[in-house]
């Protein structure tokens, strides 16, 4: 008995496998004849020009063809195909098609641009209208415009991303929040001031290596030198350093450079700082405190300075000495001890601050009752009267106490504005020990050029 067996016919666009394998030599097609009946392979044209046309479309300048060198479909447009008319027809090339479909230009072709041909009637001394040149001018200068603002925002830009004073430059408040300073005008008044010495500045870590050589270093690093910030940046760095207290980590992350570079830009700008200021004469003669003395200073004329003492907080150290000899009793910590004297307009510390030197037998200071310094100098002392043994203090001496007091505030207010850089507030670490000195020394010296007079109406 026979089984009739149904017979299914191929379609022409399955998959099939042929002897041989024909592949694309366009650039980036990676398209095979191996297993692919989709697509159809052509052979290059016998013609000379259109050849080489063929080879300037597919890149291949310097390429050697053969007669099994083919083009897919793939590149050609469809009004460039002649598809079959029968299942087992072949897919032709129109007479002088071209591959235009490419990697390259996303399988798409650009229209052509439209060409104006020359006709002899053409008037070659037209000229175009007033009014379109008029709006390709105001064309190009609104571009030019959107142009010079879209630099100006980049500049902006540029400038909020990075931390230095140029960012601050536009607010006051910040300029006082991190300098100290009441305006940006102010600073640069002062920045004016030392400018024209910081080309003698001798940055820390070449005199470092000067010491460690034995050699003496007396001219400062060349012009040529680099650094990762401009000399007024490195100003405003130590500023904020000093002025709101931050760590040289934080002050590494917000100016983009290594913790290292901070803390040598620190150490150089104290040094550089309390040279450049120290060389300044702040001891006023007693003929300059005279002139500028207060009417509220009438009953102690001979008034030269007034004396106080503050004291920081720091570190407690390791050696059991050093401890006993820096506890505060008052503070109930250890404690770095100031003095600070400021005119009108302890007594250890006082013999080494080298003050006494200064004072003549025709001056007079004004100290707290701690103070006792009678014996350490040679000029007229006013403090207030103690108690001692009496039950109370008689009407003379408590107006006496009461006169003193009331002028000797101003040092006090004094000492206040020095301790508002911030770097104060905190418990000093044992690391700034060896310049905090030079540190507290600079801050008093800044407070002169920071701000106004204690009292308005003293000022004349």
């Amino acid at each position: 008995m026979s089984i009739k067996r149904k017979v299914f016919k191929t379609e022409h666009f399955q998959k099939q496998e042929k002897k041989y394998s024909e592949h694309c030599c366009v650039p980036l097609c990676s398209a095979s004849a191996k297993f692919n009946g989709i697509l159809s392979f052509h052979g290059f044209p016998t013609h000379s020009d259109l050849r080489r046309q063929w080879l300037v479309n597919i890149r291949r300048d310097h390429f050697t063809i053969t007669s099994h060198t083919r083009v897919c479909t793939r590149h050609f447009a469809s009004d460039q195909l002649i598809e079959p008319t029968t299942l087992d027809g072949r897919r032709r090339l129109i007479k002088g098609a071209v591959p235009t479909l490419f990697e390259w230009n996303g399988y798409k072709v650009e229209p052509l641009r439209r060409s104006h041909s020359l006709t002899r009637d053409h008037d070659y001394c037209s000229v175009p209208e007033p009014s379109a040149l008029d709006i390709s001018a105001s064309a190009a200068e609104d571009l030019s415009k959107d142009v010079e603002t879209l630099r100006k925002e980049i500049q902006e830009l540029r400038v909020q991303r990075e931390f230095g004073l140029q960012r601050f430059a536009g607010s006051d408040t910040d300029i006082r929040f991190y300098t100290r300073f009441p305006s940006y005008d102010h600073l640069m008044a002062f920045w004016f001031l030392i400018e024209p010495c910081i080309y003698k500045m001798i940055r820390v870590s070449r005199a470092k290596s000067a010491a460690n050589r034995n050699e003496e270093l007396l001219t400062p690093a060349r012009t040529s030198t680099r650094q990762l910030l401009q000399p007024i940046d490195e100003f405003f760095l130590f500023l904020v350093f000093l002025s709101v207290g931050l760590k040289e980590r934080d002050l590494a992350h917000r100016f983009n450079i290594h913790q290292s570079t901070v803390s040598r830009i620190i150490a150089t700008w104290t040094n550089f700082l309390a040279t450049a200021l120290g060389s300044q004469c702040i001891w006023l003669t007693r003929e300059e405190v005279q002139a500028y003395l207060p009417e509220e200073f009438k009953d102690f004329s001979d008034t030269q300075m007034i004396l106080d003492c503050t004291e920081l907080r720091c570190q407690t150290p390791s050696s059991p000495l050093l401890q006993s000899e820096m506890y505060s009793s008052y503070k109930s910590h250890c404690t770095m001890k100031a003095l600070v004297g400021i005119a009108p307009h302890g007594p250890e510390l006082f013999k080494q601050s080298g003050i006494a030197e200064k004072l003549t037998e025709d001056m007079a200071v004004m100290v707290d009752k701690g103070f006792l310094i009678t014996d350490c100098c040679k000029c007229k002392v006013y403090c207030p009267p103690f108690l001692s043994k009496q039950k109370q203090m008689p009407a003379y001496q408590v107006k006496e106490t009461q006169a003193i007091a009331r002028l000797r505030v101003h040092v006090e207010r004094v000492i206040r504005r020095i301790k508002q850089n911030k770097l104060f507030d905190s418990i000093i670490t044992m690391s700034h020990v060896y310049n905090i000195n030079q540190l507290f020394a600079v801050a008093c010296m800044l407070s002169n050029y920071q701000n106004t007079a204690l009292v308005k109406k003293w000022v004349k």
